[in-house]
């Protein structure tokens, strides 16, 4: 029988393996928005004030007070003082970073969609070109506005004409008329009452 290999070799996958610890995964967003936060307090001027009333007083404890209620001792340095902000220095570095390396992440897809919204606005400028110039070249065949109130004033001017002519004929044709019948009536009347007058004599 072949031999059983065991679970734990290196030819096994790491997701296969057994752990003897839980693996710590907690909320990136939600431990990358406290880092951000903490980082944001270190650099503003409130964070430096406390720092330095808490140095102060740590300083002036360890010098001034009684040697039994002293935790740090002067003579070597205020070693106790000095790992602490060792400490808080390893630690804000870090913390320092990760903030940077969000802030970086969110610079990076603000550009990207700056940049897909000037290649859309870019495309967008283009195809309004290309429609305003086949307007223009469509617009040439196109009576201009200076060139259709030049030919509304010619019609404008020949109608006045026109109206000037035939009001003058119109008025020629009402003098014929009062004229003419009148005479045509008045020489026939004269013409039978002479003709009456030879008979009678």
């Amino acid at each position: 029988m072949a031999e059983q290999r065991k679970s734990n070799g290196l030819d096994t996958p790491l997701s296969a393996r057994s752990r003897f610890w839980p693996k710590f995964n907690p909320d990136p967003d939600m431990f990358g928005s406290a880092t951000e936060k903490f980082a944001r307090f270190m650099g503003t001027p409130q964070f430096l004030f406390y720092m330095t009333i808490f140095c102060a007083f740590w300083l002036v404890w360890n010098t001034a007070a009684p040697e039994a209620w002293r935790f740090d001792d002067a003579a070597i340095g205020f070693t106790a003082l000095t790992l602490m902000l060792s400490l808080q220095a390893s630690y804000a570095a870090p913390l320092l970073l990760l903030a940077q390396n969000r802030q970086d992440d969110r610079d990076r897809v603000s550009v990207s969609e700056d940049r897909n919204r000037a290649e859309r606005n870019l495309y967008d400028t283009e195809y309004l070109t290309r429609e305003l110039a086949s307007l223009r070249l469509a617009m040439r065949d196109v009576a201009t506005r200076d060139y259709v109130r030049s030919e509304l004033r010619n019609v404008l001017e020949e109608l006045l004409e026109t109206a000037d002519g035939e009001e003058l004929h119109l008025r020629a044709k009402r003098k014929n008329k009062h004229s003419s019948p009148n005479t045509g009536l008045i020489d026939t009347v004269d013409s039978s009452r002479s003709q009456h007058r030879k008979g009678n004599n």
